[in-house]
């Protein structure tokens, strides 16, 4: 293609092999032909004429073009720019670097949250990948469960934002119910229904909030308990069952509707010591299944074995984010070797 500029008046009229770019004062002319029709001087593009030539004249005509826009034009094409640049980083942090491996289906970013004057949360950021299971650990009071409750909407944060699945749920705008049936939730008490059966426990929630039919909602909690051995306990009441079996039976409930996310918060807590096992197997079988889990525990045993990453918090803030070894075995932090001397093993 050859590229000619001239000082002619504005041509309305291109021929089939040329295009006229015009602002009343100057053309750009290309053609594939090395020739175009013009209402005026006509030129013929020598077959000779220099490369160099050739792209002194196109960049000569888009110098003319900008310098002729309006101040107004100008500064468009900038915020413009700009926006495209900031659309490109939201969808960044929404989507994660697919270089990275999975996508992050939960991404936290500057989360802080106060309560009166003490600030709880002072900026806390972190990815959970898809099929990850991620450990939050620290002392109590170090913000674990503010931002497990954050994380399900059951608290506004201050400042920051939470991502699920590429979408943003701190917008004020979403529908939080739709949210959190996206979120399954098991806290450190059990919370059954004690004049329900472990049957209508688990099925109560996907008929009344979710619309399930009830033979669909049936069929997949007895899937549920088959899973976790306790299909023999549908007719039971709660308080016929251990506390371990109960503590399965609302992790069985939590994943009724197939959430994006588990959150468990410190739910071997409130167990006698010789039931977290039970719990625990259950927990390491969902992982083996490829659930997305974040979960809260004084656990460190289970934490180092079990999770793919462990976050540390100490005072509201991110001490450690790292692989079990690199913050529970090899940390050269001395008061994160401190915490974890406190733990048999550790």
């Amino acid at each position: 293609m050859s590229v000619r500029w001239e000082a002619v008046g504005p041509d309305p009229a291109d021929d089939q092999n040329g295009r006229s770019v015009s602002d009343g004062s100057a053309s750009v002319t290309a053609s594939g032909t090395g020739s175009t029709a013009g209402p005026a001087h006509p030129r013929e593009t020598s077959p000779m004429e220099s490369p160099d030539a050739t792209a002194e004249g196109a960049a000569r005509a888009q110098e003319i073009i900008r310098s002729e826009m309006q101040p107004d034009d100008q500064a468009g094409a900038v915020d413009a720019e700009n926006a495209d640049e900031e659309n490109a980083v939201k969808t960044a942090a929404a989507e994660g670097d697919s270089s990275e491996g999975s996508r992050a289906v939960l991404r936290l970013q500057g989360i802080k949250k106060s309560f009166g004057q003490t600030q709880v949360l002072k900026g806390i950021s972190f990815d959970v990948k898809e099929h990850e299971v991620v450990a939050l650990l620290g002392p109590s009071g170090s913000g674990k469960s503010t931002l497990m409750r954050c994380i399900n909407l059951l608290e506004r944060v201050d400042d920051g934002q939470i991502w699920l699945d590429g979408r943003d749920i701190t917008d004020p705008r979403v529908n939080e119910d739709e949210i959190r049936s996206q979120i399954g939730v098991v806290f450190q008490q059990f919370n059954l229904f004690p004049h329900m059966s472990v049957l209508k426990n688990l099925t109560l929630g996907a008929i009344k909030v979710h619309h399930w039919d009830k033979k669909r909602a049936q069929k997949r909690a007895m899937d549920l308990l088959a899973r976790i051995k306790m299909d023999s306990k549908a007719d039971s009441y709660p308080d016929q069952l251990s506390g371990g079996q109960q503590q399965r039976v609302a992790i069985a409930r939590a994943l009724m509707t197939s959430p994006k996310l588990l959150l468990l918060d410190e739910i071997t807590s409130a167990l006698d010591p010789m039931l977290v096992g039970e719990v625990l197997d259950m927990v390491a079988e969902l992982k083996q299944q490829g659930t997305t889990i974040l979960m809260a525990t004084h656990e460190m045993g289970f934490a180092h074995d079990a999770a793919d990453r462990v976050v540390l918090l100490r005072h509201g803030v991110i001490a450690e984010n790292g692989t079990p070894r690199q913050v529970m075995d090899e940390s050269q932090d001395p008061a994160t070797r401190e915490f974890f001397s406190h733990f048999r093993g550790f």
